[in-house]
Order: structure tokens, then sequence, then C-alpha cells
């Protein structure tokens, strides 16, 4: 019970963006559970921890954490359970953020091993680490295999959360990677896709909702349907702007959406988002 209200507490300082509360309040309970010698709570903060320093780009502290926590639960005799696969999930992620790849590729593979061993197969947390594992052999240039694992988490996610943000993002994902494999025509569809059940969910100010609306402008461009395709670019740079402010997404959107209008000889909007681009350097 009191591990649950100072979950929702953390989760509080993460909604409200804390975030220089965040690693005192967690490693205030990492202590008080040491002390009590209460090893789930020290278990679940700690996987908090090693989450909360790979956002914030601390990678070294992550990995630290991450084999203090993955030891104890070996000593403890919890290396076939559940938790010590999503705690070997969590790992993974932080050493695929430190640019470590084949140690996370050898944790996602221990994970999964558990997860095949002692989870109904349609279980979501395998969508979790389907997705993790497709992006970073992504990362690693096995496009077909990442579109497999990719492809394995849609069919989980689609199945629990069919009408979902989560199924959506996941088409997004699914497009860019089809658009590495060269296959535009699927990428685009997907991103139609995408783009529809945000719309249906009402989540059209959701940031993935932007990231799949400059998916969409790069499939018109290579299309070659021009108009499309600054429309779509357009809808992204706003969003982004009214979400995030002009930042580097916003520039990087700009950029693409000059490089389009050229094509499309709309010369006015090529110079204003030129000049967007060029007057963030």
């Amino acid at each position: 019970m009191e591990e649950r209200q100072k979950i929702n507490e953390l989760d509080q300082l993460f909604q409200n963006e804390r975030y220089d509360l965040i690693e005192p309040f967690i490693l205030e309970q990492i202590t008080n559970a040491k002390e009590k010698n209460d090893h789930a709570s020290y278990i679940s903060f700690s996987n908090e921890l090693i989450g909360f320093y790979r956002s914030m780009e601390e990678y070294e502290k992550s990995l630290i954490i991450s084999e203090d926590i993955l030891l104890l639960m070996e000593e403890l005799g919890l290396e076939n359970s559940v938790h010590f696969g999503t705690t070997l999930l969590n790992a993974a992620t932080a050493y695929r953020a430190a640019g470590k790849s084949l140690e996370a590729l050898s944790y996602y593979e221990r994970a999964l091993t558990i997860y095949e061993s002692e989870l109904p197969h349609d279980d979501e947390r395998f969508a979790g680490l389907y997705n993790n594992l497709s992006i970073l052999l992504q990362q690693m240039g096995e496009l077909e295999k990442s579109l497999l694992f990719l492809d394995n988490a849609l069919r989980i996610i689609h199945k629990n959360m069919p009408e979902s943000v989560e199924t959506a993002t996941s088409l997004t994902n699914k497009a860019l990677l089809l658009f590495q494999l060269k296959r535009k025509e699927e990428a685009t569809n997907c991103l139609e896709e995408s783009l529809s059940l945000f719309q249906k969910l009402n989540q059209c100010e959701d940031p993935h909702y932007s990231a799949a609306l400059s998916g969409l402008g790069e499939a018109y461009f290579h299309l070659g349907n021009y108009e499309k395709s600054v429309h779509a670019y357009e809808q992204a740079a706003e969003l982004i702007r009214k979400i995030f402010g002009k930042n580097q997404s916003y520039k990087i959107i700009c950029y693409n959406c000059s490089v389009v209008c050229h094509e499309a000889g709309m010369i006015e909007k090529e110079m204003y988002y030129k000049n967007e681009a060029e007057g963030m350097d």
C-alpha cells in the first residue's frame, strides 16, 4: 500500500516536470527500502531510477544501477522470474541508449527467453520487448529482423488495444521502417492509417501525431505529391511549435518543408520555411 502511494507521488513529479525532485525522491525510497530489508520496493524503485537516469542521458549511472539490481535479484534467486525479465528489459534499454548495442541485444534476448517461458504468448509485456528489440535491430542495420519484431508487437497491441495511441504510434514506427526498406507505398498506407486513428481518438495534439504527419510529408514527397507533402509538413511544424516551441524538430521539419516547396515551385513558402530553419542556427 505504501509503495503504491509512493509510486503515485513519483508519477505526479513526472507529470509536473519536477525533474529536480525526482532523483532525491527515488533515492530516498531506495534507502528506506534498504533499511527495512524490503527487497520488492528496493527493486521497484531501482528500476524507476534506471529509467530516470536513461531519460536524463546519465548513462553511466543508469548502467551501474542496472547491474546492481540484477546482481541482487540473482542473489535472491529471482533470475528466472518475470520481474527479472522486466529488469533485464529495462537494463537493455539503458545499454541501447548508451550506444552499447551488443550488451543491449544480449539482455533483450535473455528477457525474451524468460517471457517465453513464463508468460502467455499474447501478454502485453511482449509488445514492449518486441518494440525495443525492433528499435535496436534497426539501429544495427538489421531492418528485416526489426520489421519482424515490430509486426509481432503490433499484433499484440492490436489484439489488446485495437484503437489506442499505442497502436497509432506503432503504425508510425512501422511506416518509418518501411521507408528505410524502400517500401514507400506500404509506408504511406501505414501513416494514413496511423493519422486516421489519432484523429478518431481525438489525440491530434499528441507528440506522436506530429511524427506521423512529418513521416507522411516525406512519403508524399517521395511519391511526387508535393502539395500533400507540404500540407503534412506544415501541420507537423505547427503542432511541434505549439507543444514544444521552436526546437530542433521544428527546425528539421521547416527545412524539409522548404525543400518540398522548392520542388513544387512554391517560392514564398520555400523562403518562409527556409528562413524559419536558418533563423535557429
